[in-house]
C-alpha cells in the first residue's frame, strides 16, 4: 500500500501519528493509497520552517520571485499529462476536466508572474512643503490554505500562487481524498527555484485544520469548502487574530428568458449541471425558465440531451463525466434525490440505478432531472453537489430574479437572453457575487477576482486578482521630509497639509 507523506522544507516528511486516511480510486471503488495525518507537533515544525524561509524569500526582489513563477508554470505545462492522470485517478473527473482544473490554476500563476508591476505602491511628491508620501505592500509572513477535493490543482494554485509571489511562505492542507497532486505541485515549486520551506504540504483532518487556525505564526488562512465549515473557519481564525477568506457552498441559478437561444442553453446547461459529476461550487444545478412555453420546451430538450450523455471511467476520452469522489458522497446525492421525490417534485430522469459494466464497484451515478421544484423544498435550499438539475418555473422576469437574490447562497448566477436591457438590469440588481450573461459558469479570469456573497463567502476579500494580492499583503505608508539647514523646533500638534 502506497503511503502519501507530507512535504516540508523541500523534502518528503514521513508522519509519526499513526493516523491515516484512505485514498480511493473512484472508478473501481478500491483503496489505492493511504495519506498520513499530521500531529500538531509536525504542523508546528512545518510552520517554524516556513517562518525561517519566509525572511529570505521576502527579501528576494519581486522580479526574481516572478522568475520562479515563470519556471513553475513551464514545469506544470511540461508535466500536464501525468498530473492530469494522477488527479483523475484520485478524484474521478475525466482527463480533459482534470487538465482544465490544472489550466485554471495556471492562469493565476500567469497573473502572479506579473507581481513586480502589481506590487508597485502609490507615491505623492510634494504632499506638503518638502514632504513626500508613498506606500508599499509587504508580505504578511506565513500563510495557509485549506482546500477541497473537487479542485485539487486549481484552488491550491489560486492560493499559494499569489501568496508566494508577494513574498510569503505557505502551508497547504489539501483534501485527504485526493492529496497526491498538491504534493507534486510543491515538488515542482522547489524544482522551479523556490527556496526550501517556502511551500509546504501537511495532510490531515479537522485536527490539522484546528492547528492551522490557532497557530500564532500563521497570519492568514484561505479556505474553500462547505458553508458550515467555512463559517467555522472564519470564526475560529479571526478569533485568533488571523486574516481569513472562507469560501462556502453554492446553489447557482440559470435564468432562461423566452428569447434565449435554446440550442445553446441546453448545451450550456448540460455541461454546467453535469460536468465533473456536478462536483463544482460553480456548477449550475438550478434552471429557472420564465413562462410555461419556455419551461415545457426546456424540459423536453433536456430529457433528450441527458439521454445522449455518456458516463464513463476517467480515462474514457468519450465520457462526459466520471464517478463522484466517494461512496459516501454518492449515497448523499441519492438521498437528496429521494428527498426531492418525497417533497413533491417530479423526478423526470432518475440516475440512481446507473451502473457501469465492468466497474460496478465504482462510485458512479447517472444524471437526474427534477421538474416542479419549489423554493421551500430542502433539495432547493441545500447544495446537492452532484449531477442533479432542478427546474424551478417562474411566471415573470421579476419572479426569476428574486429566486437567486433571496437564496441563502450567492456564489454565481447566469441569465440566458438576447435582450441586452434585460441582461443589464439583471446583472445590476441580482443579489449574487458572480454573474454570467449567456455564460453558464461565470468564473472570472485570473486577473479579476473570484468570490460569492451571503453564505457562499465569509470575509471581505476575494480570491486571486488584485483582491488576492490585497489579502496576502499589508500596506505600509511612509511620510518623508528632508529638511534643509538647521534642525527646527519640535511641533506638538498633529501635522497637517494646511
Amino acid at each position: 500500500m502506497r503511503d502519501i507523506a507530507h512535504f516540508v522544507n523541500g523534502h518528503t516528511l514521513t508522519g509519526t501519528s499513526g493516523r491515516f486516511g484512505d485514498v480511493f480510486n473512484p472508478n473501481t471503488g478500491e483503496v489505492q493509497a493511504r495519506v498520513q495525518f499530521a500531529t500538531d507537533a509536525e504542523l508546528d515544525a512545518a510552520v517554524q520552517v516556513a517562518a525561517k524561509a519566509q525572511i529570505g524569500w521576502a527579501a528576494t526582489n519581486p522580479q526574481r520571485r516572478a522568475r520562479v513563477m515563470f519556471e513553475f508554470k513551464r514545469l506544470i505545462e511540461r508535466d500536464m499529462n501525468s498530473l492530469a492522470e494522477i488527479l483523475s485517478s484520485e478524484h474521478g473527473k475525466v482527463i480533459a476536466d482534470s487538465k482544465g482544473d490544472i489550466q485554471r490554476g495556471l492562469e493565476v500563476i500567469e497573473f502572479a508572474c506579473g507581481i513586480p508591476h502589481i506590487l508597485k505602491g502609490e507615491y505623492t511628491e510634494g504632499a506638503g512643503p518638502g514632504i513626500d508620501v508613498y506606500s508599499m505592500r509587504q508580505p504578511l509572513g506565513v500563510c495557509a490554505g485549506i482546500t477541497p477535493f473537487n479542485f485539487p490543482a486549481m484552488i491550491p494554485m489560486w492560493m499559494f500562487g499569489i501568496s508566494i509571489a508577494v513574498g510569503n511562505s505557505f502551508i497547504l492542507k489539501p483534501s485527504e481524498k485526493d492529496p497526491t497532486v498538491p504534493v507534486k505541485l510543491a515538488e515542482l515549486m522547489m524544482e522551479a527555484g523556490a527556496p526550501a520551506g517556502v511551500l509546504n504540504v501537511i495532510h490531515g483532518d479537522k485536527s490539522a485544520v484546528d492547528a492551522i487556525l490557532t497557530h500564532p505564526l500563521i497570519r492568514a488562512v484561505s479556505f474553500v469548502g462547505s458553508s458550515d465549515i467555512a463559517h467555522y473557519v472564519y470564526q475560529t481564525g479571526t478569533a485568533h487574530g488571523k486574516r481569513v477568506q472562507a469560501m462556502g457552498g453554492a446553489k447557482n441559478h440559470g435564468i432562461v428568458l423566452p428569447d434565449a437561444d435554446m440550442d445553446q442553453v441546453v448545451k450550456d446547461l448540460s455541461g454546467a449541471a453535469f460536468g465533473s459529476a456536478g462536483e463544482r461550487c460553480m456548477a449550475l444545478p438550478v434552471v429557472v425558465p420564465v413562462g410555461k412555453n419556455t419551461a415545457d420546451e426546456l424540459r423536453e430538450r433536456m430529457v433528450a440531451e441527458i439521454a445522449s450523455l455518456k458516463v464513463g471511467v476517467s480515462t474514457d476520452a468519450d465520457a462526459h463525466y466520471g464517478p463522484v469522489v466517494s461512496s459516501q458522497h454518492r449515497a448523499k446525492i441519492a438521498d437528496y434525490i429521494r428527498i426531492g421525490q418525497e417533497e413533491g417534485a417530479e423526478l423526470v430522469v432518475d440516475g440512481r440505478d446507473f451502473q457501469l459494466q465492468g466497474f460496478e464497484k465504482g462510485f458512479f451515478i447517472g444524471p437526474s432531472l427534477f421538474d416542479g421544484v419549489k423554493k421551500g423544498m430542502k433539495t432547493y435550499q441545500e447544495e446537492i453537489f452532484g449531477p442533479v438539475l432542478q427546474i424551478v418555473r417562474a411566471e415573470s422576469f421579476e419572479e426569476a430574479v428574486a429566486l437567486p437574490s433571496e437564496h441563502q447562497y450567492g456564489n454565481g448566477v447566469a441569465i440566458f437572453t438576447r435582450n441586452g436591457r434585460a441582461a443589464r438590469e439583471f446583472a445590476a440588481s441580482v443579489n449574487v457575487g458572480m454573474v454570467g450573461i449567456n455564460v453558464p459558469i461565470p468564473v472570472p479570469v485570473a486577473y479579476h477576482t473570484f468570490g460569492g456573497w451571503k453564505r457562499s463567502a465569509f470575509g471581505d476579500t476575494n480570491q486571486h486578482g488584485v483582491e488576492g494580492v490585497k489579502f496576502y499583503t499589508k500596506v505600509k505608508t511612509v511620510t518623508a521630509r528632508w529638511p534643509e539647514g538647521e534642525v527646527g523646533d519640535s511641533s506638538f500638534v498633529i501635522p497637517t497639509m494646511k
